[in-house]
């Protein structure tokens, strides 16, 4: 398999901006579901970096998947909150009744923006850090 760990942690770098970009514009599940996808792609870059495969969407999954010296248990239980928007941000037959549009508002989306960058910068610190090894081999 192609390393490409620097790749993931790109794209979960724009995901966290347009998850922004939605919160300010008022599209919140879209905020909500970028932030998630952001966290997502943060981790399973980590566990790329560390020669691993990736399987799912759950970033609660993702982490406890990862090598005990690494895996961020502080991030966990954001990482939970996240995984509770992937399909009802997105899918009106998530929900009783309205659509995803009605159903996440400001508040929720710039928590889940907060976790999401949380996870992205441990995994972006913990990916340069296994990169830096690697490029200092003899």
């Amino acid at each position: 398999m192609v390393e490409r760990s620097k790749d993931w942690i790109d794209q979960a770098q724009r995901d966290i901006a347009q998850a922004k970009a939605s919160l300010r514009d008022g599209f919140y599940e879209w905020a909500c579901f970028a932030a998630q996808q952001a966290a997502e792609k943060a981790v399973k870059g980590l566990t790329q970096s560390l020669g691993g495969e990736t399987w799912g969407h759950s970033v609660t999954g993702l982490i406890d998947a990862l090598p005990e010296d690494v895996k961020p248990l502080h991030l966990r239980d954001g990482a939970m909150e996240l995984d509770q928007a992937y399909i009802p941000s997105r899918y009106p037959n998530a929900h009783p009744a309205g659509s995803p549009g009605t159903a996440f508002t400001k508040k929720m989306s710039e928590r889940l923006i907060e976790y999401g960058e949380q996870i992205l910068a441990y995994c972006r610190e913990e990916v340069s850090k296994v990169l830096l090894k690697r490029d200092t081999r003899p």
